[in-house]
């Protein structure tokens, strides 16, 4: 398996080309050598530039791998970037300090990489060392957490987080309609509370719900972790007798909300999780427990992040587009995982 290799319609695609060569249009009956050109011009793109090109220096930083997600954002990048020969990768210790993430990006910056990588631990505190990198003249691709100062990127990729709450809010309500439940019970488990993506997903979840005439019942946060998903679920668990629902945002945590589920012997709900994992997806093949869909915010991303990367650097754009330069950002699409199509995407899964 190579979950470096893009496979999604998000995902910049295999054969990157560049833009500008220009194709005129032929419609006429006539014989080809007297055929007449129309007035229309199409862009088409010109190389292929997954051959070996410029050579680039590629610094690379994010989070210490301690959750499963985190931990395959590095192995992602680290993967695709191999798959270069024109591409040196120099991925710097990984960290949760900021003030630590900070000295390694300036490592890199004082080496003068060609481009940068950085998926930061606080988007807002290392805002101002990728705004030193841009202003040095070396590009940084934002991966995920986002700078607030846009001066501080070249280029923007992500997850939806808003997204994830839309598609799992419209798989429980399309699913609590067919049933025909009037009323319904519905769960919310969160990652961090305080974060802006956790706030982003349950507001999307809201407005799914909204739509079907349903709200979220009760919610409460797990902390990312584990530990907390065990405790929160019991807590949940016991406090209401009967449940329709659950989405839980986070398919990490979800390991310790499954555990209080089964534990607890309850089985009279279905449940959504978030981000993808390869666990979530196995358990979601074997319909042998409460979780019948995970909706996705994969850390492929962190493949694509490289690729654009190297783009940016050789001065290329992207196969599909018609424009010679990457764009300024690009948000992916949270995608759905059913058993009707998970073995499509258990590749791409990550272990939690």
């Amino acid at each position: 398996m190579n979950r470096s290799v893009g496979r999604r319609g998000f995902l910049v695609s295999g054969a990157v080309v560049g833009a500008g060569t220009l194709l005129t249009a032929c419609t006429s009956n006539a014989p080809e050598a007297t055929a007449a050109p129309t007035q229309q011009s199409t862009a088409v793109g010109g190389t292929d530039n997954d051959k070996p090109g410029t050579q680039v220096v590629m610094g690379f930083s994010a989070p210490a791998a301690d959750h499963g997600w985190i931990a395959a954002i590095a192995k992602n990048a680290e993967a695709q970037a191999k798959q270069y020969a024109d591409v040196e990768f120099k991925a710097v210790e990984p960290t949760n300090d900021i003030n630590q993430q900070i000295s390694a990006v300036e490592t890199l910056i004082q080496a003068k990489v060609d481009v940068l990588v950085i998926l930061p631990n606080d988007g807002e505190q290392l805002n101002q060392v990728a705004r030193k990198a841009m202003d040095a003249g070396i590009p940084v691709v934002n991966l995920d957490r986002v700078f607030p100062d846009k001066l501080s990127y070249r280029t923007w990729v992500g997850g939806d987080n808003y997204g994830m709450g839309v598609a799992a809010g419209h798989y429980i309500g399309e699913k609590l309609k067919e049933k025909g439940v009037t009323d319904p019970v519905i769960l919310e488990i969160q990652g961090i509370a305080t974060l802006p993506l956790t706030q982003d997903r349950s507001k999307g979840f809201a407005d799914a719900l909204k739509s079907y005439g349903f709200s979220v019942t009760a919610q409460q946060d797990a902390k990312f972790t584990v530990e907390s998903g065990t405790q929160v679920a019991g807590n949940l668990l016991q406090a209401h007798k009967k449940i329709d629902a659950i989405w839980n945002h986070d398919d990490d945590q979800g390991i310790g909300v499954l555990a209080a589920i089964k534990e607890a012997g309850r089985d009279e709900f279905f449940m959504v999780g978030g981000a993808g994992s390869a666990n979530a997806m196995r358990d979601i093949q074997s319909g042998g427990s409460v979780l019948e869909a995970t909706v996705t915010y994969s850390p492929t991303m962190a493949s694509s992040a490289v690729k654009l990367a190297r783009l940016i650097a050789q001065g290329k754009g992207m196969s599909d587009l018609v424009e010679n330069q990457v764009p300024q950002s690009i948000t992916l699409a949270s995608e759905t995982v059913t058993k009707e199509n998970v073995q499509t995407y258990l590749p791409l899964g990550f272990e939690s």
